[in-house]
């Protein structure tokens, strides 16, 4: 049988995990090559579970609006008239036109095929031109509302109605973190691309620190100490290891003022891996994100952001400080870009067998669990 093609690539996977993590290998070559086990995902995982769109911050006013496209769905987050954001079909109700893209602001949303225009709410406002319609009644008409929460500062939806809350969903983060405050952060950038691998390789090299001593040896490589790495078993739904920075690093560590961190917390950064895509870097000082869609088995599409404690707002220096960690970020990804591409490439290739696991990649088996649970379902 081809391994790249197997069959049932998510029973090739199910055989995958259920080896013990002690001897525990890769995950198969089909599960990032397979359309069907693409198609499992987009059914399974980003249809069922929550998404994160980013931060509200980056959302303050009314008619601030930001478009995403999640398990085939185009939709718009939009805060309204009343302050509240709100998640919904980015689809005209007349010729099903898309109506808004990218990000941005408006007071009404006005579909560029024939003009019909929605309130921020999703109500319709008005159709020219249609009064000769007797079937026609502007009340019937309302986008299809989708669930959105914000917790601890970022924007999630989800496609399935009796999605849990975020909130419950996801209380053991928030108690894992709390001493961090995350709604003390402030986001200081966003950028969104797209890279030639797919989505689970952008989301393992993200999980393990393994890769930091030879990957980046041209920038953060030498920070990295193995032995300091701590990996342990994680929860069903995220996983999580920590890497203590320099203290020398001084925006990377607490900040004199911070009274929430004691101890080795000062200096600690933790890595968390939301299930499905929401990847977070969290410092005591600043933090970044990654949040990860797939755009077929071969790209991902990548939400990129992050910015700074507010314990360090009143610095003079901190925008030359955020300045030079946001310049070491973007050397990070063109490295981290250059591994996973390779990455996929390689797994391509008919010779392609994937290898025992470190035990510093706990993590990546975690995460190939829950993708077996959720695409056996």
């Amino acid at each position: 049988m081809n391994i790249h093609n197997p069959a049932d690539p998510a029973a090739e996977l199910a055989a995958n995990v259920a080896t013990p993590f002690e001897r525990a290998r890769a995950m198969p070559t089909s599960v990032y090559t397979s359309e069907r086990f693409l198609d499992a995902e987009l059914t399974h995982i980003f249809g069922k579970e929550w998404y994160c769109v980013g931060r509200a911050s980056t959302l303050p006013n009314p008619g601030d609006y930001i478009t995403v496209e999640l398990a085939n769905q185009p939709l718009m987050v939009m805060r309204g008239q009343d302050g509240v954001l709100r998640a919904q079909s980015n689809v005209c109700l007349h010729r099903m036109s898309t109506l808004l893209e990218g990000r941005g602001n408006r007071r009404i949303i006005t579909c560029p095929y024939h003009g019909w225009s929605y309130e921020a709410d999703g109500r319709l406002r008005g159709a020219p031109a249609m009064s000769a319609n007797h079937g026609f009644c502007k009340e019937n008409y309302r986008l299809p509302q989708v669930k959105c929460e914000v917790w601890l500062g970022w924007v999630l939806v989800s496609l399935k109605p009796d999605a849990k809350p975020v909130a419950e969903h996801f209380a053991d983060v928030e108690d894992l973190i709390r001493p961090f405050d995350l709604t003390n952060y402030t986001e200081w950038f966003n950028e969104s691309f797209v890279w030639n691998t797919n989505w689970k390789i952008l989301a393992e090299n993200f999980m393990e620190s393994y890769h930091l001593p030879v990957c980046h040896a041209g920038t953060i490589g030498g920070l990295s100490k193995l032995d300091e790495m701590v990996c342990p078993p994680s929860p069903p739904h995220f996983n999580w290891h920590t890497i203590l920075k320099d203290p020398a690093f001084r925006i990377a560590c607490a900040h004199p003022t911070n009274t929430r961190l004691e101890g080795d917390l000062r200096r600690t950064t933790f890595l968390l891996a939301l299930y499905p895509s929401l990847l977070i870097t969290l410092t005591p000082g600043y933090f970044w994100y990654l949040s990860l869609h797939p755009k077929g088995v071969d790209h991902v599409q990548v939400t990129f952001g992050g910015g700074m404690c507010n314990d360090f707002l009143g610095d003079p220096d901190v925008p030359e400080l955020f300045a030079t960690v946001k310049a070491l970020l973007d050397k990070v990804n063109i490295e981290d870009k250059g591994c996973t591409e390779r990455v996929y490439k390689g797994l391509c290739s008919e010779m392609a067998v994937p290898g025992h696991l470190s035990h510093l990649e706990r993590p990546n088996y975690d995460f190939a669990t829950y993708l077996s649970r959720m695409t056996n379902p």
